[in-house]
């Protein structure tokens, strides 16, 4: 999956007007969206700051936030906010919602049943179409989950 994400993200940038909309892909821009496709665990950009400054020392906070609203604007990420937690960042472009663990505070992706066209789980008004969906979900992931049963079972 990131493998293919890395080919159509050259592919667009080969292609004409770029991957960016007509803004080259910069050296900088490259290294933040490697970032983004390495992990996936929706980092904030403080954190993709730090992974990316250990593979580019040179590289300041305000040009990872700069090259971040970039990707953003160019439809390479989404950027996700929840609540007012600050934002994080997300390559996976399908139609998906977002599982926040109360515990740790771990993002996950959550992808539709069976393939579903994400118009057919919602009861829109008639004539309506979606153009952006952000839904999110809080509660305890599978490991904080097993943590606490764990805990529970030993007293």
């Amino acid at each position: 999956m990131v493998s293919k994400l890395r080919q159509d993200i050259a592919a667009k940038g080969e292609s004409g007007g770029g991957a960016l909309g007509g803004l080259r892909m910069t050296k900088q821009r490259k290294l933040v969206y490697d970032v983004l496709l390495d992990e996936r665990d929706h980092p904030t950009a403080t954190e993709v700051y730090m992974r990316s400054k250990q593979r580019m020392s040179s590289i300041s906070l305000a040009t990872v936030y700069n090259c971040l609203e970039t990707l953003s604007a160019a439809g390479l990420v989404k950027q996700v906010n929840v609540g007012r937690d600050a934002s994080r960042y997300c390559p996976n472009l399908a139609q998906h919602a977002h599982f926040i663990c109360v515990k740790c505070e771990q993002v996950l992706d959550i992808d539709l049943k069976n393939d579903k066209e994400v118009e057919s789980v919602w009861e829109l008004p008639e004539g309506a179409r979606i153009d952006q969906l952000e839904v999110a979900m809080k509660g305890v992931c599978p490991d904080c989950n097993a943590a606490e049963k764990e805990v529970g079972g030993n007293g």
